[in-house]
């Protein structure tokens, strides 16, 4: 990767993130659906565009594993929405100051996805059979997103355990603002933000544990993967105004990120085997086996979120949850006229 390539690529990336946390905490405010519209478009355009530059200036090669990278960390960073939602929800986050929460839920993603990318990278070039621990992780967290997605309770292990570490804390009754602290009877006490904070950032290192070695089953040069990791989060904020009740309604979403992390697992597997150093295994020789492009990875990975979202939004289980959405819509605006 030419060096000038990389460095002008983070200044301009770390500019961008600068930019968009200074706009949400000089202006905190509800997005309008057009405005969440065009800011999710301009990242995607941003994503793509770099997907172009580095077609054009690096490679074909690395700029396909860039895509892969890309819509696979996308994939889950949507799937981190329903938590997010759930979190929200459970604390009563007043609507004005979620852009801020969620900005620093994306800050400490990135924080967190960063040491576990070094480390990653760091323990990868020195013991080529950490793959098959890879593997095996994500075929076991592909089961268990499937069980996951077929139960009633959806995230709810990780809301749960979200609930009895912050529920430890003594927290003031009510949100004061944006602040941490707050006075209440003349004593100084933790505000509800703190533990937005901290339940944000558990989910975040939660699904870092699973996003990191899904990537680098698709490629293991760090720049792509970190940078891969930024474009995904970029725009979640507005993302997470954007879809609204949408996310609700894509019921299989969760079972098509379990079948891509099932099939990265398999590819992480596949690699391990062709580069084998294992004394016990073979005698510690490679062993042949089927080799997974990155352009059959791509096929796949896109593949199976589109059919996810088609089979969400044309299935009679999607249709009815989206009835029910637009019933609590009329029954929240009806309740709002009667109290005025």
């Amino acid at each position: 990767m030419p060096p000038l390539f990389e460095i002008g690529s983070f200044v301009v990336l770390i500019a961008v993130l600068i930019f968009d946390l200074v706009y949400v905490f000089k202006r905190p405010h509800i997005p309008s659906m057009k405005e969440a519209a065009l800011w999710v478009s301009f990242y995607v355009a941003l994503a793509l565009g770099f997907f172009g530059l580095m077609w054009t200036l690096v490679g074909q090669g690395e700029a396909l594993q860039f895509l892969a990278g890309w819509v696979t960390e996308y994939s889950l960073s949507v799937d981190n929405l329903f938590v997010f939602i759930i979190i929200m929800a459970n604390f009563a986050v007043p609507r004005k100051y979620q852009q801020e929460v969620l900005m620093v839920g994306i800050i400490i993603a990135l924080v967190l996805r960063g040491i576990f990318i070094m480390v990653g990278a760091t323990v990868i070039e020195n013991f080529t059979w950490v793959f098959y621990l890879f593997g095996a992780f994500l075929l076991f967290t592909a089961v268990q997103q499937m069980r996951s997605a077929t139960s009633s309770n959806g995230h709810g292990e990780e809301s749960g355990l979200i609930k009895k570490i912050t529920g430890r804390l003594k927290l003031a009754p009510d949100f004061d603002g944006n602040k941490l602290r707050t006075t209440v009877n003349g004593k100084r006490m933790w505000t509800p933000m703190l533990a937005v904070l901290i339940a944000l950032g558990l989910t975040d290192l939660m699904f870092a544990v699973d996003s990191i070695p899904a990537i680098f089953g698709i490629t293991q040069s760090p720049f792509i993967v970190f940078t891969a990791n930024i474009f995904a989060l970029m725009g979640l904020r507005q993302l997470y105004f954007l879809l609204g009740g949408l996310m609700d309604r894509l019921v299989y979403l969760t079972h098509g990120i379990a079948v891509i992390l099932g099939f990265i697992g398999v590819k992480l597997l596949f690699h391990a085997l062709s580069h084998n150093e294992l004394p016990f295994l073979n005698g510690g020789e490679r062993i042949a086996v089927p080799e997974i492009s990155t352009e059959l990875s791509l096929l796949v990975i896109v593949g199976t979120i589109a059919l996810a979202v088609v089979a969400s939004l044309v299935s009679p289980k999607g249709r009815a949850v989206a009835s029910a959405h637009r019933e609590e819509v009329v029954r929240i605006k009806e309740s709002s006229k009667l109290s005025q």
